[in-house]
Protein backbone atom coordinates (compact mmCIF):
# COMPACT_ATOMS: atom_id res chain seq x y z
CA UNK A 1 0.00 0.00 0.00
CA UNK A 2 2.56 2.19 0.97
CA UNK A 3 4.09 2.12 -2.71
CA UNK A 4 0.87 2.82 -3.94
CA UNK A 5 0.56 5.83 -2.27
CA UNK A 6 4.19 7.00 -2.81
CA UNK A 7 3.22 6.79 -6.78
CA UNK A 8 -0.58 9.05 -5.87
CA UNK A 9 2.16 11.74 -4.61
CA UNK A 10 4.24 11.42 -7.62
CA UNK A 11 1.06 11.48 -9.95
CA UNK A 12 -0.60 14.53 -8.04
CA UNK A 13 2.62 16.44 -7.62
CA UNK A 14 2.88 15.89 -11.25
CA UNK A 15 -0.63 17.07 -12.44
CA UNK A 16 -0.39 20.32 -9.84
CA UNK A 17 3.10 21.42 -11.50
CA UNK A 18 1.06 21.07 -14.55
CA UNK A 19 -1.79 23.44 -13.16
CA UNK A 20 -1.06 26.85 -14.77
CA UNK A 21 -4.30 29.37 -12.92
CA UNK A 22 -6.59 28.83 -9.86
CA UNK A 23 -9.12 27.21 -11.65
CA UNK A 24 -7.21 24.43 -13.00
CA UNK A 25 -5.80 23.41 -9.69
CA UNK A 26 -9.34 23.59 -8.31
CA UNK A 27 -10.41 21.21 -11.18
CA UNK A 28 -7.86 19.10 -10.24
CA UNK A 29 -8.43 19.02 -6.91
CA UNK A 30 -12.21 17.93 -7.77
CA UNK A 31 -10.86 15.42 -10.40
CA UNK A 32 -9.13 13.58 -7.45
CA UNK A 33 -11.41 14.02 -5.02
CA UNK A 34 -14.07 12.53 -7.34
CA UNK A 35 -11.37 9.60 -8.06
CA UNK A 36 -10.97 8.55 -4.54
CA UNK A 37 -14.50 8.75 -3.37
CA UNK A 38 -15.16 5.33 -3.94
CA UNK A 39 -11.98 3.75 -2.31
CA UNK A 40 -12.22 3.07 1.16
CA UNK A 41 -12.16 5.73 3.54
CA UNK A 42 -9.98 6.27 7.00
CA UNK A 43 -12.21 7.49 10.21
CA UNK A 44 -10.08 10.14 11.66
CA UNK A 45 -11.09 11.43 15.03
CA UNK A 46 -11.87 15.36 15.12
CA UNK A 47 -11.38 16.67 18.89
CA UNK A 48 -13.21 20.15 19.04
CA UNK A 49 -12.04 22.93 21.39
CA UNK A 50 -14.38 26.31 22.29
CA UNK A 51 -12.96 29.20 23.78
CA UNK A 52 -14.81 33.12 23.66
CA UNK A 53 -15.13 33.83 20.27
CA UNK A 54 -12.68 30.81 19.33
CA UNK A 55 -13.31 27.28 17.66
CA UNK A 56 -10.65 24.78 17.06
CA UNK A 57 -11.10 21.84 14.89
CA UNK A 58 -8.32 19.17 15.53
CA UNK A 59 -7.56 16.11 13.74
CA UNK A 60 -5.02 13.47 14.43
CA UNK A 61 -4.10 11.72 10.81
CA UNK A 62 -1.95 8.47 10.67
CA UNK A 63 1.28 8.75 8.53
CA UNK A 64 0.68 8.14 4.43
CA UNK A 65 -3.02 9.34 4.66
CA UNK A 66 -4.15 11.28 1.62
CA UNK A 67 -6.99 13.28 2.82
CA UNK A 68 -8.93 16.82 1.04
CA UNK A 69 -10.53 19.46 2.97
CA UNK A 70 -13.60 21.41 2.54
CA UNK A 71 -13.99 24.67 0.68
CA UNK A 72 -13.43 27.70 3.50
CA UNK A 73 -15.27 30.83 3.21
CA UNK A 74 -12.95 32.88 4.83
CA UNK A 75 -9.13 33.27 5.82
CA UNK A 76 -8.41 30.58 8.93
CA UNK A 77 -5.72 29.77 10.88
CA UNK A 78 -4.18 26.55 10.63
CA UNK A 79 -1.63 24.80 13.38
CA UNK A 80 0.45 21.82 12.13
CA UNK A 81 1.46 20.69 15.72
CA UNK A 82 2.86 17.33 15.17
CA UNK A 83 3.96 15.51 12.03
CA UNK A 84 4.91 16.80 8.62
CA UNK A 85 2.17 17.20 5.70
CA UNK A 86 2.50 18.13 2.00
CA UNK A 87 -0.38 20.74 1.16
CA UNK A 88 -1.67 21.67 -2.36
CA UNK A 89 -4.07 24.17 -2.89
CA UNK A 90 -4.59 27.36 -4.87
CA UNK A 91 -2.22 28.90 -2.65
CA UNK A 92 0.28 26.98 -3.50
CA UNK A 93 2.47 23.28 -2.92
CA UNK A 94 4.53 23.03 0.26
CA UNK A 95 6.06 20.37 2.55
CA UNK A 96 5.57 21.68 6.33
CA UNK A 97 7.00 19.92 9.37
CA UNK A 98 5.63 20.98 12.81
CA UNK A 99 5.83 23.22 14.35
CA UNK A 100 4.41 25.31 12.15
CA UNK A 101 1.30 27.70 11.48
CA UNK A 102 -0.26 30.03 8.71
CA UNK A 103 -3.55 31.71 7.64
CA UNK A 104 -5.09 30.09 4.68
CA UNK A 105 -6.71 32.38 1.60
CA UNK A 106 -10.71 32.42 1.33
CA UNK A 107 -11.51 29.60 -1.26
CA UNK A 108 -9.16 27.42 0.08
CA UNK A 109 -9.85 23.85 -0.06
CA UNK A 110 -6.60 21.50 0.40
CA UNK A 111 -5.37 18.55 -0.23
CA UNK A 112 -3.15 16.91 2.57
CA UNK A 113 -0.79 13.85 2.47
CA UNK A 114 0.74 12.74 5.89
CA UNK A 115 4.38 12.10 5.62
CA UNK A 116 4.02 11.39 9.41
CA UNK A 117 1.33 10.88 11.94
CA UNK A 118 -0.15 14.06 11.93
CA UNK A 119 -2.01 16.70 14.63
CA UNK A 120 -3.96 19.39 12.78
CA UNK A 121 -5.76 22.25 13.63
CA UNK A 122 -8.13 24.68 11.89
CA UNK A 123 -9.14 27.69 14.34
CA UNK A 124 -12.25 29.75 13.12
CA UNK A 125 -13.55 33.20 15.27
CA UNK A 126 -16.91 31.94 16.12
CA UNK A 127 -19.12 31.49 19.24
CA UNK A 128 -21.18 28.69 18.05
CA UNK A 129 -20.82 25.60 19.62
CA UNK A 130 -22.61 23.81 17.29
CA UNK A 131 -20.48 22.28 13.96
CA UNK A 132 -23.53 22.05 11.63
CA UNK A 133 -23.81 25.34 12.30
CA UNK A 134 -20.31 26.23 12.51
CA UNK A 135 -19.87 24.73 8.95
CA UNK A 136 -22.60 26.21 7.23
CA UNK A 137 -21.33 30.01 8.85
CA UNK A 138 -17.59 29.08 7.13
CA UNK A 139 -17.84 25.89 4.38
CA UNK A 140 -18.80 27.14 1.09
CA UNK A 141 -20.88 24.38 -0.96
CA UNK A 142 -19.25 25.85 -3.95
CA UNK A 143 -16.63 28.32 -5.21
CA UNK A 144 -19.00 30.54 -7.12
CA UNK A 145 -20.35 30.61 -3.61
CA UNK A 146 -16.68 32.26 -2.21
CA UNK A 147 -16.20 34.12 -5.13
CA UNK A 148 -20.03 36.13 -4.40
CA UNK A 149 -18.90 36.92 -1.07
CA UNK A 150 -15.41 38.36 -2.22
CA UNK A 151 -16.64 40.23 -4.46
CA UNK A 152 -19.51 41.67 -2.18
CA UNK A 153 -16.64 42.74 0.70
CA UNK A 154 -14.70 44.36 -2.19
CA UNK A 155 -17.73 46.65 -3.04
CA UNK A 156 -18.79 47.03 0.69
CA UNK A 157 -15.14 48.48 1.29
CA UNK A 158 -15.19 50.49 -1.52
CA UNK A 159 -18.66 52.51 -0.56
CA UNK A 160 -17.13 52.81 2.85
CA UNK A 161 -14.32 54.33 1.56
CA UNK A 162 -16.18 56.76 -0.37
CA UNK A 163 -18.05 57.72 2.69
CA UNK A 164 -15.05 58.84 4.16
Amino acid sequence: MMDDLTDDLTVLESAYSLAESKNEVREMIAELEKALSGLPQIEIPINEHFSKGVYAREMRVPKDSLIIGKIHKYQNLNILSAGEVTVFSIDGKTRVKAPFTFVASPGSKRVFYMHEDTVWTTVLGTDEKNYEEIEKSFIAKSYEEVEGLLENTTKLIKEMSCLS
